[in-house]
């Protein structure tokens, strides 16, 4: 992970912006995966896809995946982006299994604040 990226503080912000991105999945009590989803008017964004170690490779992820989609294409999202480390080939290949290519774009942003 990024050690200026505070997954934490990311979660608070999104929940006071809207709950209705953030797609939490159970198994009995437990949390086994999660992810947040945006949309801009323009695109829709998917960040901090995870899945608990003991329930990868079960489908999780994917299910994770079809929700966010789901929920984009009924707010009427055109186009989803996602970004992944370069150095994570895992998710490169997680993400190309599921239909998605790289765009051979460059991602630019500066950073606001340090507590962000």
């Amino acid at each position: 992970m990024n050690p200026n990226d505070d997954p934490f503080a990311d979660i608070d912000r999104k929940i006071a912006d809207s709950s209705r991105g953030f797609i939490v999945m159970v198994e009995r009590d437990d949390i086994v995966g999660t992810v947040m989803v945006g949309h801009d008017g323009h695109r829709g964004w998917i960040n901090y896809l995870g899945c608990h170690p003991d329930h990868r490779r079960r489908g999780v992820a994917t299910a994770l995946m079809a929700e966010a989609q789901r929920l984009l294409l009924e707010r009427g999202c055109p186009k989803i982006n996602l970004q992944v480390r370069e150095s994570n080939e895992s998710a490169h290949r997680f993400h190309e299994s599921l239909g998605y290519a790289n765009d051979d774009v460059t991602s630019f942003g500066p950073r606001l604040a340090r507590d962000n």
